[in-house]
């Protein structure tokens, strides 16, 4: 059997059993071992323990748990409705304006817990029956939301550009100056289609509807400001050189547990047991990933198939355009069924030599690939926000807020199109702030 036959076998083996509802980690592990055993023998898992947790020996991994743990303290306060109610005061006058709140409210509570999931649920629980209540339409008011959690995974601090960083051997800190400029396009993105629907449906503001005072708009600041100054000491540690991703995501860590339990009184034990139980099972399923898919890759290279691939593609005469939409497809596709860390940890490590090759930067590349990743977190069958919005509101079918997310899904294709006619949308500011990079 070829390398290329035995790839296709193994790609057909792990769908199967990803279908089977086994986990991703398990998934992956099984696999990686069947493969094994069968074409090299059982002198083969001599190796397996070595390279589950060679494949977790990286110091950057730290900073994955304790930007995680930041994120739960976050999600489980009132911060996430602290915000929304904050941008709704202001927005309130602006057509369309609880809309575009929502999806602010998104942004940046995506950046304060890095997790698409938590942003869903926090802003959603307030967010969907607000929006619901004045008139909008339910696929608009659960895709708006569902769309605007994806965003957690690009705008920094991102868990998915920690895990492309260390996959690629590429600056996590560079990734994630990447994704500043592209998560506020598609902020803006999803704001101006949210402004041209409510313009031409009337959603705008009539008398009788609540009135804020400048007190009111005021009065709520204090509570979200200090989320806000830990995101950008934490960002300005990063891309200053002060401190490693580690090191800033355990003081960040540090200080937003401190702030959850002075600002929202969350002293109680069990109150804090719960922020590090929530964080410890996110954080050990993604190490779970991180060590068999390292398994999963030594498994593909021993047998020659990650080889065999990359030499078939790179003798393919095609136009490095042409490539990229191949590579774009392909992710697409794989974002269907599988979660953005373990597509990248599967994924990343052939693909990145072979776009260098056809001239791409890897930075830009990293931050292409996770609005893929963003678009399968709002398509089915895995689709993860779309379930999180439906448990919220479960009388709004999965159909309906999937068809709500499709314009939401398009301004992220736009946005990838984007990236690919001006590269510098993710490139400039990395280049200016430290300096162009040499790969």
């Amino acid at each position: 059997m070829s390398p290329m036959e035995l790839g296709i076998l193994v790609a057909v083996v792990l769908i199967i059993v990803l279908l089977s509802g086994t986990p991703v980690a398990f998934s992956l592990g099984i696999v990686a071992v069947g493969f094994l055993i069968v074409f090299e023998g059982p002198g083969s898992l001599e190796v397996v323990a070595e390279t589950l947790f060679g494949g977790l020996n990286e110091f950057a991994l730290l900073s994955i748990p304790m930007f995680i743990l930041m994120g739960a303290a976050i999600a489980s306060s009132r911060a996430g409705s602290d915000l929304y109610e904050a941008l709704e005061r202001w927005f309130y006058r602006v057509p369309g304006g609880l809309l575009i709140s929502n999806l602010g409210a998104c942004s940046i509570f995506a950046a304060l817990s890095g997790s698409s999931p938590a942003t869903c649920a926090a802003i959603g629980k307030m967010g969907v029956p607000e929006m619901q209540k004045r008139g909008y339409p339910d696929g608009l008011a659960t895709g708006a939301i569902a769309a605007g959690g994806t965003l957690g995974i690009l705008i920094p601090p991102s868990i998915t550009m920690i895990v492309y960083g260390i996959a690629t051997e590429t600056s996590i800190g560079r990734l994630f100056i990447a994704g500043l400029l592209p998560g506020v396009m598609l902020t803006a993105l999803f704001m101006a289609w949210s402004l041209y629907y409510a313009g031409r449906k009337g959603f705008r503001f009539k008398i009788g509807d609540t009135v804020y005072s400048w007190r009111q708009k005021i009065e709520i600041l204090p509570k979200i400001f200090p989320f806000l100054i830990i995101i950008a000491m934490i960002l300005w540690a990063l891309y200053g050189g002060v401190a490693t991703p580690s090191e800033a995501a355990g003081v960040g860590a540090m200080f937003c547990v401190l702030l959850v339990a002075v600002i929202y009184r969350m002293w109680q034990p069990t109150e804090l047991w719960e922020i590090v139980r929530v964080a410890m099972r996110e954080s050990v399923m993604i190490m779970m990933i991180i060590g068999t898919a390292a398994l999963f890759s030594y498994m593909m290279s021993s047998l020659y198939i990650t080889q065999s691939l990359a030499e078939w593609i790179a003798t393919l005469d095609v136009n490095p355009w042409v490539l990229l939409l191949y590579v774009n497809i392909f992710l697409l596709v794989a974002g269907l069924f599988l979660p953005p860390v373990a597509v990248i940890l599967m994924t990343a490590p052939t693909l990145v030599p072979i776009i260098e090759q056809a001239g791409f930067d890897p930075i830009w590349f990293g931050v292409v690939l996770t609005i893929n990743m963003e678009i399968g977190l709002i398509t089915p069958p895995v689709g993860l926000n779309l379930y999180v919005i439906n448990g919220i509101v479960p009388d709004v079918k999965l159909p309906t807020i999937l068809w709500g997310a499709l314009p939401f899904m398009l301004c992220m294709v736009v946005g990838i199109i984007l990236l690919a006619l001006f590269p510098g949308i993710a490139t400039w500011l990395p280049d200016y702030l430290m300096g162009t990079a040499q790969y």
